[in-house]
């Protein structure tokens, strides 16, 4: 069993930072990407970033240059870091893990409100 624990979400105005964090724990196998998804009412959920094992990194195209993923291997934990976030960014932001199996773990959630 894997167990991925999210943290760091809240109200933000536009134009504020979030960091939200992520620590994996449990029966990992071994890890293959760590990310995040979001997921705002009414629509699906979507890739926002993720990061391999040897650094690697992709972004959607709407937060790149505002957005960034770190990893800390030796913890399991990952960090999305947000700045000048817009009211668009209000989602639930979900942590995703995939291990070397291709399996595929989540978190709980956290909510993540963009508002004046």
């Amino acid at each position: 069993q894997v167990q991925l624990v999210e943290s760091g979400g809240g109200l933000v105005q536009p134009g504020g930072s979030l960091r939200l964090s992520c620590a994996a724990s449990g029966s990992i196998v071994s890890i293959n990407t760590m990310g995040w998804f979001r997921q705002a009412p009414g629509k699906e959920r979507e890739l926002v970033a993720r990061i391999t094992t040897g650094g690697s990194t992709n972004y959607a195209d709407s937060v790149k240059g505002r957005f960034t993923i770190s990893r800390d291997s030796a913890k399991n934990t990952v960090w999305l870091q947000m700045n000048s976030l817009k009211p668009e960014d209000t989602a639930v932001y979900y942590c995703e893990l995939v291990d070397n199996l291709l399996r595929i773990y989540w978190g709980q959630g956290t909510q993540v409100t963009v508002s004046s």
